[in-house]
């Protein structure tokens, strides 16, 4: 099964009311995919894939310093001091002082800057590429459901996120350490996404698509896991 294939047996399985997103990294802008047209930041651009939009972005369309650095679409070296220290996020309440934002930041996974010049969107069930990661919101039922899948045929955990925000936790992350990430996400994102309270995001690395759905159909035959 393709990618979009995969999507749509993924909703069937777990009865999914957000469509999960593909998100692509590419050395060069794509062809085949419409360029976004706006500036919008790195969660607001996952609810567009989510209801439906397939483009693709360059640093040019990033609205956000954090969802350009950690898509490693800028360096943070380019970006002005108070950035880099952290300082701004302070006053907004995200951080007590600067030293928690730069102990925050060791352990921050991002993109390396400099080797991709685009990032491809668009909703799993149509799209027409390989996704490096499968990006979703979900409840904790169906994110229960999908850790159990990732561990059936390997014994493999997930990773957790951290209150860190989620252009880092549930894409570069799940990216650089080709792990099944779950989390809650942050704050920023959670507001900008509109999404429900008791909502919580799983991301899983592209190429354990195939095999988590197949784990997850095996499993509906299973005692535990049998729709009633």
């Amino acid at each position: 099964m393709n990618c979009n294939e995969l999507g749509k047996k993924l909703n069937e399985l777990l009865n999914l009311e957000n469509e999960p997103v593909a998100i692509m990294w590419s050395v060069k802008e794509p062809n085949d995919v419409k360029k976004e047209e706006d500036k919008s930041r790195f969660c607001k651009k996952l609810k567009k894939a989510m209801e439906g939009e397939i483009f693709y972005s360059t640093v040019e369309e990033e609205e956000c310093m954090g969802g350009a650095r950690y898509s490693g679409l800028k360096d943070m070296g380019e970006y002005p001091a108070n950035v880099q220290s952290g300082a701004f996020m302070v006053p907004k309440g995200l951080y007590k002082n600067i030293p928690a934002v730069q102990r925050s930041r060791k352990n921050e996974k991002y993109m390396t800057p400099g080797i991709f010049n685009a990032v491809v969107f668009a909703p799993l069930n149509k799209a027409e590429f390989e996704a490096d990661v499968i990006f979703m919101v979900c409840n904790a039922k169906q994110g229960m459901e999908l850790l159990h899948a990732n561990a059936y045929d390997s014994g493999k955990h997930g990773m957790g996120a951290d209150a860190v925000p989620i252009c880092s936790s549930m894409a570069a992350a799940p990216y650089m350490a080709g792990k099944v990430t779950y989390g809650f996400g942050d704050v920023a994102a959670r507001k900008n996404m509109d999404i429900n309270p008791e909502d919580i995001m799983v991301s899983i690395p592209g190429s354990d698509l195939f095999r988590i759905v197949s784990n997850l159909e095996e499993m509906r035959t299973k005692m535990f896991f049998k729709e009633k």
